[in-house]
């Protein structure tokens, strides 16, 4: 399951859940999981064994976030938007529908892709 709206690099809001209402930018998308890896969102605590790199002991980890309890951020509403693929300059990007402004990310391909 796939939601084109949320991609790697942009600001979203959680929607529902413990997390509900804080914003943060989205580090990594899993489509085929359904999930998003947001910075800041969803911490848990994980035991981890001691290794020769890592000390070990109790990390605080990001968890994956479900993509249908995420939105875009809108600074300039400072809530949620929806959000639809427009056509500028002869490319397609994805716009707000309340502003009409471009969803701001930075696009970075992976080396799988």
């Amino acid at each position: 399951m796939s939601i084109a709206r949320i991609r790697k690099g942009i600001t979203v809001v959680v929607i529902s859940g413990n997390d509900a209402g804080r914003t943060g930018v989205v580090r990594s998308v899993s489509p085929k999981d359904g999930t998003a890896i947001v910075e800041g969102l969803n911490k848990h605590k994980k035991a981890v064994r001691r290794t020769e790199r890592t000390e070990g002991g109790l990390v605080e980890m990001e968890f994956p976030i479900r993509l249908c309890k995420l939105m875009p951020f809108d600074p300039e509403t400072k809530k949620g938007a929806r959000v639809a693929t427009a056509e500028k300059d002869g490319k397609k990007v994805l716009t707000m529908k309340g502003s009409g402004k471009a969803v701001d990310f930075k696009w970075t391909r992976s080396k799988g892709a």
